[in-house]
């Protein structure tokens, strides 16, 4: 791998500066040269490193979230694939847990472990290679990193989450949804061929049609069977510009029979939508869409808003070019930083409605909800077609339009973020009685037995591939599934 080009191969603790040479089955813990027993089985051969640090633990102890913190006992920075292949076997020998870290953007601990040890992704980040109708990529590469070397070709992958500063294989491994999602799926359905390291070590390239089983399994499976190394994405043809429209509306009905109708003729390749808050109160229900373009072509905007119910007059309409739309969140995500809210908790709430059930459930939650319930996050609300997704784990409700609905808050004390998770789980609780279910992201605790509810009859199919793919049931243990 490019990365491990002149690396020096060494585990090191880079406080006291001492070589882990293994792991102490008695006390269960890492030792160095130093304090080496007999008792200690000696770590594999690497190229990366292993670090015990205090810094590099505290750094991978929580998530976006900062609500759930475990602390693991070693991280690994690898210097190639078989660094994981061979720590995951050492891993399987001894029953330590073991979870791969992408960017960390969950929010509530799903890539935190206690006592094991995670793996750093970010190491393995090289474009190995971009084709027309493909990039095969490590698993740690950013997604804005993938849209700037495609698009620099002509090309792009089809489906972009709102927020692009995320891993790969991170996305990968719950799904990928976005505003073009109702045409081309998740980012989970438009993927060619996975490098994976499974739970008992082995190193598996899989398909849709080779080890298929593995395949269908780690899309969307939550880290549970395998971990994401290497992936081959499908990619189309880029567009030099995106026109978007934002369009108003006062009533639920009006703007979700709009947003439906706008996904089931296509005539926009992107449709999301928001909950904003009024300046004297309340809120105001808003579609966010855009048409993408080369000159000389450029979009019809009265045949677009053609039939259209949204306020008059509250149309807004702006050309950006295709990157800058893509990467629209980055003067946001920089402001939040510069005042500090990047950081502070962030319960968020993240759920499928039916479309049968999203205006009485929606509208009930908005007709009492105030923006600190939200912590002035955003509310995130629109339709995509089940049809699209092809996954057997990523669970949506059965019908052929769901909303994906999500409050994004941000709590200003660990306090107000426990009483934000409270009120998330009374959310969920109305939602899964309607038939709705989780996006895995969010601040929803779930129980075991839930989560075997969550799957419903894909579990059974689950258990089966964590039996198959995982035995000794020593990855992802953060998301409390097993």
């Amino acid at each position: 791998m490019a990365q491990a080009n002149g690396r020096r191969t060494f585990l090191k603790q880079a406080t006291l500066g001492a070589a882990i040479v293994g792991f102490d089955l008695a006390s269960r813990s890492w030792v160095s040269e130093a304090a080496a027993a007999e008792r200690a089985d000696a770590i594999p051969h690497l190229d990366g490193e292993l670090l015990t640090d205090a810094a590099s633990l505290a750094a991978v102890a929580e998530d976006y979230g900062h609500i759930v913190t475990r602390t693991p006992q070693a991280v690994l920075r690898p210097g190639s694939v078989q660094d994981i292949v061979k720590m995951v076997k050492f891993a399987r020998r001894h029953h330590i847990a073991v979870a791969a870290r992408g960017q960390g953007h969950s929010t509530y601990g799903q890539p935190l472990v206690d006592a094991g040890f995670v793996i750093d992704m970010s190491t393995l980040s090289q474009i190995c290679s971009i084709r027309p109708a493909y990039a095969v990529v490590e698993g740690g590469v950013r997604w804005i990193d993938l849209f700037q070397a495609t698009l620099a070709q002509g090309r792009i992958p089809p489906v972009a989450t709102d927020y692009i500063d995320l891993s790969v294989g991170g996305t990968l491994s719950v799904g990928g949804i976005g505003g073009a999602s109702h045409k081309h799926g998740l980012q989970i359905d438009n993927v060619l061929e996975l490098l994976v390291v499974t739970g008992e070590g082995k190193l598996v390239s899989c398909t849709p049609t080779r080890n298929a089983a593995l395949f269908n399994a780690v899309l969307g499976g939550l880290g549970q069977f395998g971990i994401i190394v290497r992936a081959t994405v499908k990619l189309v043809a880029a567009k030099a510009s995106a026109r978007t429209y934002l369009l108003s509306y006062d009533d639920i009905a009006l703007f979700t029979a709009d947003q439906q109708a706008l996904i089931g003729d296509g005539r926009f390749d992107y449709v999301e939508g928001q909950i904003v808050a009024k300046a004297g109160g309340g809120w105001q229900y808003m579609i966010e869409a855009a048409s993408f373009y080369s000159a000389p072509s450029t979009p019809n905007d009265t045949a677009l808003l053609a039939g259209l119910s949204f306020n008059p007059g509250s149309q807004a309409i702006a050309d950006v070019t295709y990157f800058d739309f893509l990467n629209r969140l980055a003067p946001t995500v920089a402001f939040l930083k510069s005042i500090g809210a990047w950081y502070l908790p962030h319960p968020w709430y993240d759920v499928f409605v039916p479309a049968s059930q999203v205006n009485a459930y929606v509208g009930g939650i908005v007709a009492s909800l105030t923006e600190a319930d939200t912590g002035q996050g955003p509310v995130l609300i629109y339709p995509v077609k089940r049809a699209k997704f092809t996954k057997p784990f990523f669970r949506v409700p059965n019908e052929e339009v769901v909303f994906l609905f999500d409050i994004l808050r941000t709590a200003a004390t660990p306090e107000i973020a426990q009483q934000m998770v409270a009120a998330n789980r009374a959310l969920y609780e109305q939602v899964r009685a309607l038939g709705g279910t989780r996006y895995a992201i969010g601040a929803i605790p779930l129980s075991q037995a839930e989560w075997a509810q969550h799957f419903g009859a894909a579990w059974p199919q689950f258990q089966q591939a964590k039996a198959m793919f995982d035995p000794d049931h020593i990855l992802s243990p953060g998301q409390g599934i097993f």
